[in-house]
C-alpha cells in the first residue's frame, strides 16, 4: 500500500478559532469546531470538514474490522424508505414527531431511516428461505435521521448522524444468544481501540421492541443519560433500567384507617409540613392517561415519578398527563386529595416502596381532607408493581444491597434480543430441518460512530485542546515548522521521511503564521505526538513533544523517525 501524502497546513481546508462558538454548550463541540474538525450546517446537520472526516473514517475502519472479525457482512442499505414496512410493525406511528416523514410527487409515504429492523428483515426473508441460510450477521455504517426536538451539544445530538447498525437473524434463541454475546465481546473490542471508558448497562428496549438490552455508556459531564454504578459490585444500569423488587412487611398491627382534615393541603410539602411528618410518609398518587384510559401511579411522596419508566412499561401506548378537562369530567377525583382507597374505574399501580403491608398518609378523594392508616393490601389493591421512581444517588443496589452512585454518560452502544417482534410483523419465516416453517428470531446492535467522536473529544480533552488516542488521530505525528526557511526546510524534510516510514504526517508549514499560534493549533488539533523543528533547526536538533503526558525530549531527524515509528 502506497503510503499517504503529508497533509500540509497550508492547503488544508481547516480554520482554526480562538474563541467558542457562541451557541456552544459542552466541551466536544467547543473544540471540534474550534480546531477545524467540523461545522454547522443547520441546527442539529453538521458537515465534516478534512481532519475530522479523518478521525471519523478511523473510528469506522475499527469497527468496520471487529464487525468483519465475528463473520459479520457489510451491505448498503437506502436511507429514503417505503412507509409499508414500519406501518406493519406499528413504528410508523410510535416513533412519533422524531420520524421524517415526507412523500413523492405521487403522493406516496416515505421516511427517512432512523433505524433499520423492518428494512433488514425485509432483505432476509428475500435472500433466505432455509435454516442452511442461517445464522447470518449483516450490518452496515450509514447516516440516520431523526427529528430532534432540540438539537444540542453539536454532533452529539444531531438530526442527521451516522451510525453501524448490524442484525443477526437466528432459528433458535440460543442461536441468538451467541450472536448477541459476539456482538458484545466485538463491542468492548472496538471500545478498547478507540481509547473510550466505558460502561456495560442494563437497559430497556424502548421503541426498538424485545427482552434483553444492554447499553454501552461513555462517562462524561456532557452526557444526557445518567446510569447507576454499584461501588461493591458489577450492577451497572441506565436509571430507567433499575427495578427495586417488592419486600411486602407485617401491616396487620396498623390501627384502621381514618380521614382527617387537612384543608389548604394540595401537595406533599404543604401536607407534611401541616401534619409534621417527613414527605417519605406520605404517598404520592399521580394520575395519567394510557391510551385515553385513565392510571393512578402511586409513589412514596418524598421521590419523583420517572415518566420514561412509566412510558417505557405501557409501551407502545401512549401515555399523557390528565388535563383539567379530565378532572372535569370524573368529579369523583379530586385534584391534590386523590388516594388509592375506593378509587372507581381506575387502574392502580405502584412502585415496589408501596410494598404490600406498609401505611401511608394519602389524599381522601375529599377536597381538604386526607387518611393515615392506609395499608397496601388491606385498604387497596395494587394492580402492577413497578419500579417508577427517578433513582437517587443511594439508592440500594438491586443485586447486592450497596447504595449506587449516580454519573451522567454518553450512549456510544446499544445491544437488543429483538426475538420475533419483527420476524413476527413481516413474516420472515424458513424451512426448518424438519421441512416445516421456522420463525426466525432477532437481534439488532448500534454505535453511534459519530457520536463516538464526540465522547473520545469530551474524555480525552485537556484545558489546551483535543487530544486524540493514536488510533482514530487524523496523523500520527504534528510537525511544526516554527517559521524560519531552515525550520520549514528541516520540517518538510522530516516530514517526507515519516512518510515513507509509512506514518501518517500533518505538517505545518503555514508562511506568515506566528510560532506562537502554531503551537497553540497543535495543541488544539490534539495530534498524539507533536515534532518541532524550532531553535536548533541549524544542527539538525528536533524537539518531540507528547501530547497526552506533556514530555519533551530533543532528537535528531533520523532519531525522530526511528523513535517515531518504533
Amino acid at each position: 500500500m502506497a503510503n499517504a501524502p503529508v497533509q500540509r497546513m497550508s492547503q488544508l481546508m481547516a480554520k482554526t478559532l480562538r474563541d467558542d462558538p457562541a451557541d456552544a454548550e459542552v466541551l466536544s463541540h467547543k473544540l471540534l469546531v474550534r480546531a477545524g474538525y467540523v461545522r454547522r450546517t443547520a441546527a442539529g446537520i453538521w458537515s465534516w470538514l478534512p481532519l475530522g472526516k479523518k478521525v471519523l473514517s478511523n473510528v469506522e475502519r475499527i469497527v468496520r474490522e471487529e464487525m468483519d472479525a465475528v463473520g459479520a457482512q457489510e451491505v448498503s442499505l437506502p436511507a429514503l424508505l417505503p412507509r409499508e414496512p414500519y406501518e406493519a410493525t406499528g413504528r410508523w406511528d410510535e416513533y412519533g414527531a422524531e420520524l421524517f416523514r415526507l412523500q413523492d410527487r405521487k403522493g406516496g409515504d416515505y421516511l427517512l431511516g432512523p433505524t433499520h429492523e423492518e428494512i433488514f428483515t425485509l432483505l432476509v426473508k428475500d435472500q433466505c428461505s432455509s435454516y442452511k441460510d442461517l445464522p447470518v450477521i449483516l450490518y452496515q455504517i450509514q447516516t440516520k435521521f431523526r427529528d430532534e426536538a432540540r438539537p444540542r451539544a453539536g454532533i452529539l445530538r444531531g438530526r442527521e448522524f451516522l451510525m453501524k447498525d448490524s442484525y443477526s437473524f437466528d432459528t433458535e434463541d440460543e442461536g441468538l444468544a451467541h450472536s448477541y454475546a459476539l456482538h458484545r465481546q466485538a463491542y468492548q473490542r472496538i471500545f478498547e481501540r478507540l481509547g473510550l471508558d466505558y460502561r456495560i448497562c442494563a437497559a430497556t428496549a424502548g421503541a426498538m421492541g424485545g427482552s434483553k438490552s444492554e447499553e454501552f455508556l461513555a462517562p462524561a459531564e456532557a452526557g444526557e443519560d445518567t446510569f447507576a454504578d454499584c461501588p461493591n459490585c458489577d450492577f451497572a444500569a441506565n436509571t430507567e433500567a433499575v427495578y427495586q423488587e417488592v419486600k411486602p412487611v407485617d401491616g396487620s398491627a396498623v390501627p384502621a384507617a381514618e380521614d382527617i382534615p387537612t384543608p389548604d393541603t394540595p401537595t406533599i410539602e404543604t401536607l407534611a409540613a401541616s401534619l409534621g411528618v417527613p414527605a417519605s410518609a406520605t404517598l404520592k398518587n399521580l394520575l395519567v392517561k394510557v391510551d385515553g384510559e385513565i392510571v393512578a401511579v402511586g409513589v412514596p411522596g418524598d421521590r419523583e415519578v420517572d415518566m420514561d419508566k412509566v412510558e417505557a412499561h405501557f409501551a407502545p401506548a401512549a401515555v399523557e398527563l390528565v388535563t383539567e378537562t379530565d378532572f372535569a369530567a370524573r368529579p369523583d377525583l379530586v385534584r391534590g386529595y386523590v388516594g388509592p382507597q375506593g378509587l372507581d374505574k381506575v387502574t392502580y399501580i405502584a412502585d415496589p416502596r408501596v410494598a404490600p403491608g406498609t401505611a401511608w398518609i394519602t389524599g381522601a378523594n375529599q377536597e381538604g381532607l386526607h387518611a393515615k392508616n392506609v395499608v397496601a393490601g388491606r385498604d387497596f389493591e395494587v394492580s402492577e408493581y413497578v419500579d417508577v421512581v427517578v433513582v437517587q444517588d443511594g439508592d440500594p443496589c438491586p443485586k447486592c444491597g450497596t447504595g449506587l452512585t449516580l454519573d451522567r454518560a454518553i450512549e456510544i452502544g446499544h445491544i437488543f434480543q429483538l426475538g420475533r417482534k419483527y420476524a413476527d410483523a413481516l413474516k420472515l419465516d424458513v424451512l426448518g430441518q424438519n421441512g416445516k416453517p421456522v420463525r426466525v428470531t432477532m437481534g439488532s446492535y448500534g454505535i453511534g460512530v459519530s457520536r463516538a467522536v464526540a465522547a473520545l473529544a469530551e474524555q480525552t480533552a485537556d484545558d489546551k485542546g483535543l487530544c486524540w488516542p493514536a488510533e482514530v488521530a487524523p496523523a500520527d505525528v504534528h510537525v511544526v515548522a516554527a517559521g524560519k526557511a531552515l525550520q520549514t526546510e528541516l520540517a518538510l524534510e522530516v516530514s517526507d521521511k515519516l512518510s515513507a516510514a509509512g506514518l501518517r504526517v500533518l505538517v505545518d508549514d503555514r508562511a506568515g503564521v506566528s510560532p506562537g499560534v502554531k503551537f497553540t493549533d497543535a495543541e488544539l488539533i490534539g495530534v498524539p505526538k507533536i515534532l518541532v523543528a524550532g531553535r536548533r533547526a541549524a544542527e539538525g536538533v528536533l524537539e518531540l513533544k507528547d501530547r497526552r503526558t506533556g514530555e519533551r525530549e530533543e532528537l535528531t531527524v533520523e532519531q525522530a523517525v526511528a523513535a517515531l515509528t518504533s
